[in-house]
């Protein structure tokens, strides 16, 4: 249980870091990747705010108020200027139309006055290899086929002289970000494998004390159970000697009655007191970790034919019908060894009797007169899962119920449900108040010492099944 809620606390403790980590590694990658952007869009602009103020304008001799740009003069210092940057410029016409390039093939990439920047994707890889700058990392998918552009149009007065447009490699984005991505993941992962080792150790260290507080109280239990045990021997002893003598006296007196009715009621609480300091030892013993000493091949259709004899006489008392029904191993089972040992599983005779036992006896102290108990006892197989053989047990009733609220709860230690459900069923109310609470927690402790599960579905005014689940071989 504490290695669970230690596990538990771990996992909880490294998922809320991992999320952190997630939320502060995405903002720093979005806020460098934003920063590279702006700057390679800073830089785009101030080449085209050095290019616009180096331009030739002149005017045209026919045309009265119009001009030109003379674009040898214009571009051919620039060119040589914005090599080395891997920066690429491109001037069109008016209406659109390619005049000069930096690029040794046109990119056919239509023109879209945006100075604040765009990316775009060139279709053919190929001109991309003609036209990228020199002395550029080698072209990737990705990478290769995209330019960050600026487009800024030239004006004079109204008159449109033309659009420049100035390129520049995506790569100079993608390759840090991508570095950043590597780092940032490979930084995210050593953190939470630190924080999970931290996370594991702290939290062992936060339940030490309810470990050591909690081990003292179930040494406490088991001493004081079994400490109790032997002055309640010694009670029962002197009270069944009391009432042997009071059997021989000759002379029956009012006295005498009334001393043997007193020393029953003694008799029968003192064995009450004992069962439930046995209980208490039992899931004491079940808590500090029960050896599987006494384990062995145990028949389960055997064990429970015998604990259905044993309840019969309670049953045919209460006009109760108690029914066992075996289901049959399938007709493609040809295994003599399987077949006998069908309904053979690795266990302890004694505390499954105690199951058993538990249940029906439940089954049958809440079943009005004329009810019914039925017992079922299935193998499950699932050969095709690669999972290991099941024995399936269901104890179903058709008395009072259980109300939904108390399903959760009916396998907590002292748990009892409301007496009062009992008033239907006669005397049934009197014998539930002897019950201490602790019939189904022992139960639960048996199954769980067996590997198995447990289950309750229940309908008040129609009964209650309890279904029952057991590995036949334990995991190792």
């Amino acid at each position: 249980m504490f290695q669970a809620t230690r596990r538990r606390l771990a996992i909880w403790y490294t998922a809320v870091t991992a999320v952190l980590l997630l939320l502060f590694a995405s903002g720093v990658y979005l806020y460098v990747r934003n920063t590279l952007v702006e700057r390679v869009d800073d830089t785009l602009n101030h080449v085209v705010e050095i290019v616009e103020r180096s331009l030739v304008i002149e005017p045209i001799n026919d045309e009265p108020e119009q001009f030109r740009i003379n674009v040898e003069a214009s571009f051919r210092t620039n060119a040589e200027t914005v090599e080395d940057d891997h920066i690429d410029l491109e001037w069109f016409s008016s209406t659109g139309e390619l005049i000069w390039s930096t690029f040794s093939e046109p990119l056919n990439i239509p023109i879209h006055s945006d100075r604040t920047g765009e990316t775009v994707r060139i279709v053919k890889q190929e001109r991309w290899e003609n036209a990228k700058p020199p002395n550029s990392p080698p072209p990737t998918q990705d990478s290769a086929l995209l330019l960050r552009q600026v487009t800024q149009r030239i004006e004079v007065g109204r008159q449109v002289l033309g659009y420049l447009r100035v390129s520049h490699p995506w790569f100079e984005v993608t390759k840090p970000s991508r570095q950043l991505i590597f780092d940032l993941a490979l930084g995210t992962g050593l953190m939470v494998l630190s924080v999970a080792a931290s996370g594991w150790f702290l939290s062992g260290k936060a339940m030490q004390p309810v470990g050591e507080s909690y081990q003292r109280l179930k040494q406490f239990t088991a001493d004081a159970s079994h400490e109790l045990r032997s002055p309640i021997t010694l009670i029962q002893t002197n009270v069944q000697v009391a009432l042997t003598d009071l059997e021989l006296t000759q002379i029956e007196t009012t006295v005498t009655k009334n001393y043997r009715q007193q020393l029953k009621a003694v008799e029968r609480l003192t064995q009450r007191l004992g069962r439930l300091v046995n209980d208490l030892l039992f899931l004491a013993r079940q808590d500090s970790g029960m050896s599987k000493d006494g384990f062995a091949a145990c028949p389960v259709d055997a064990l429970l034919m015998e604990v259905a004899e044993e309840q019969q006489l309670l049953a045919t008392e209460k006009a109760i019908s108690l029914n066992l029904h075996l289901v049959d191993s399938p007709s493609f089972e040809t295994s003599p060894e399987l077949l006998e040992n069908w309904f053979t599983l690795w266990g302890n005779w004694d505390q499954l009797v105690r199951l058993f036992t538990n249940l029906i006896g439940n089954a049958l102290q809440y079943t009005p007169a004329g009810g019914e108990v039925n017992v079922e006892l299935a193998r499950i197989d699932r050969i095709r899962y690669n999972s290991a053989a099941y024995l399936q047990i269901k104890v179903s009733d058709s008395g009072v119920g259980i109300p939904a609220e108390a399903l959760p709860k009916l396998f907590d230690r002292f748990y009892r449900v409301d007496p009062a459900r009992t008033h239907k069923t006669g005397n049934l109310a009197t014998d539930n108040a002897t019950g201490s609470g602790l019939g189904l927690a022992i139960a639960q402790a048996i199954v769980e010492h067996h590997h198995g599960q447990i289950q309750v579905e229940s309908t008040l005014g129609k009964g209650t099944t309890f279904s029952i689940t057991l590995p036949v071989t334990l995991e190792s």
